[in-house]
């Protein structure tokens, strides 16, 4: 019978959303167990989150003056020590899990298995390439211990708060680098939703023309109590930070609804979007790529259908 662990992520003391969906991934295996792996310096209040998420068998803590900060280096030999046993290691596709799960996958000598979008079997799955342009089903060696990184935005989170799994301390033998330090951690603040869980984006393109004209899209954004985001485009002419960034080489995220206000809808940007619900499209060229993939389609000035659009709601 398989057997899952879960890394969990988390920051400033809390769980991030990924985690739960990496859950839902690992009860897609249908295994015989799903124990949540937490590496933190005070561990006692995000396990308390992961032990009531649904699923989770049981949640193991590691806690160490170390592990305040997630860092790639320090985590993956306490990772790699703790998969002892274990039939398949899950981390979130985020920068956290990328970063983190290659350098895993290596210190236990097998081969990584990228963006796990459906469970085919317990050691089959779907993974999007090409810019997810096309599916590629990847068969894992059953000899060995699966290590993948989860699509976030191919899995709902799983539902937390009836569960209580038990928390158990454990001690991870592993030597630390000492060739690595955290130095400081740069992320913009906001008071808006978290740009990859929320049900609703409000994203803008080059065609929004400046930062300061970006203002636009913030104001329409915290009318429908949407996140923010954006276009490399954008992000590239200096309109907005790049951790609003959509897109293959940004965030994959999957709101119920995705705004697109002056973007051309590149493949790129498109990879990012495939799994939202419903895609509103404005845009003033009729031809744009973004209409063949929008649900709803609007032709025009973006500076005049905002604000009618803003009236409309009231």
């Amino acid at each position: 019978m398989s057997k899952i662990l879960v890394i969990a992520e988390h920051l400033h003391g809390k769980l991030n959303p990924a985690t739960a969906r990496a859950v839902s991934a690992a009860v897609a295996v249908k295994p015989e167990a799903i124990d949540v792996l937490v590496l933190a310096d005070n561990v006692d209040a995000i396990a308390a989150e992961a032990a009531s998420i649904e699923g989770v068998s049981r949640v193991l803590t590691v806690a160490k003056p170390e592990n305040a900060h997630a860092l790639a280096a320090v985590l993956a030999p306490q990772v790699a020590k703790a998969a002892a046993g274990y039939s398949h290691v899950f981390a979130p596709s985020t920068t956290f899990g990328k970063d983190l799960a290659p350098r895993v996958a290596a210190l236990l000598s097998v081969a990584q298995v990228s963006d796990v979008m459906s469970v085919e079997s317990p050691h089959t799955f779907k993974r999007p390439i090409y810019a997810g342009n096309a599916i590629v089903t990847v068969e894992a060696n059953p000899a060995h211990a699966v290590v993948a990184t989860i699509r976030t935005a191919s899995w709902p989170a799983a539902a937390s708060g009836a569960n209580k799994a038990p928390v158990e301390a454990i001690t991870v033998d592993a030597a630390l680098p000492s060739h690595t330090r955290f130095v400081e951690l740069q992320q913009g603040s906001s008071d808006r939703p978290d740009l990859q869980s929320a049900n609703k984006v409000v994203s803008g393109g080059r065609g929004v023309g400046s930062k300061e004209n970006f203002d636009i899209i913030y104001k329409f954004a915290d009318k429908i109590g949407a996140a923010v985001g954006a276009s490399r485009a954008a992000v590239d002419a200096g309109y907005v930070p790049n951790e609003l960034q959509v897109g293959q080489t940004g965030k994959i995220i999957a709101p119920e609804l995705y705004m697109a206000i002056g973007i051309s809808g590149a493949i790129q940007h498109l990879t990012g979007i495939k799994d939202a619900g419903t895609i509103v499209a404005i845009n003033k060229d009729g031809e744009a790529p973004i209409f063949e993939v929008a649900d709803i389609g609007l032709v025009g000035d973006l500076f005049k259908i905002i604000p009618e659009l803003e009236a409309a709601l009231g």
